[in-house]
């Protein structure tokens, strides 16, 4: 997705995947080799915050390295612009929970193994899974209700499923890997990122 987007706007970046065991060791890493960001997906949104200089909140999913600093950035908030909800049902407390909080609404259930469970999404208008599970209904929407559900892959979830079937407004995993990735582009170039280029990258 990133490297359609360097693509449409004629820009010679490259976009590299990377497992890691070490988070911190990776990011001092990637600030010595002259790397002009990073992207930080779970388990590892909340601990990279330690190898930041200065950083947005206490879960991170974006890097930006700049005069020497590493700046994190908390593009996941980006998921939820636009919805409007009073009450949430949020599945997982983990670190993708944690960095959609600042848009959430000031009423919020959230859900997890070791606490309160199953989850309950009765009276919200906001459903929320925050967590990689793609093949089990968690949760089960209903019209009126919007569902945000952060999983993603080549198929759709079997919440989405349900979530389109009941009617709902959904933002699935991929619609919402594009909101996030869109504004770790704009923090990276300084530019205005290809939104279309993006989502026709991710739906391929």
């Amino acid at each position: 997705m990133q490297n359609a987007a360097f693509d449409a706007c004629g820009l010679d970046w490259q976009y590299e995947a990377f497992d890691v065991d070490d988070v911190l060791e990776a990011v001092a890493v990637l600030r010595a080799g002259g790397y002009i960001g990073a992207n930080v997906t779970i388990p590892y949104k909340e601990e990279v915050v330690s190898a930041c200089d200065e950083a947005e909140g206490d879960a991170v999913n974006t890097l930006v390295f700049r005069d020497g600093r590493v700046v994190g950035f908390n593009t996941d908030k980006e998921i939820l612009a636009g919805i409007d909800a009073t009450r949430a049902c949020v599945i997982g407390g983990g670190g993708a929970a944690k960095a959609l909080a600042p848009s959430l609404p000031a009423d919020v259930r959230v859900f997890t193994r070791s606490g309160d469970w199953p989850p309950d999404a009765t009276g919200c208008d906001l459903i929320v899974n925050a967590t990689p599970v793609r093949d089990e209904l968690l949760v089960r929407p209903a019209a009126g209700q919007t569902v945000v559900d952060l999983a993603y892959g080549p198929d759709e979830t079997v919440l989405v499923a349900a979530a389109r079937a009941a009617g709902c407004v959904v933002v699935d995993g991929r619609e919402a890997l594009v909101r996030q990735g869109a504004a770790s582009f704009r923090l990276w170039t300084g530019i205005e990122p290809p939104v279309d280029a993006m989502r026709a990258a991710v739906r391929t």
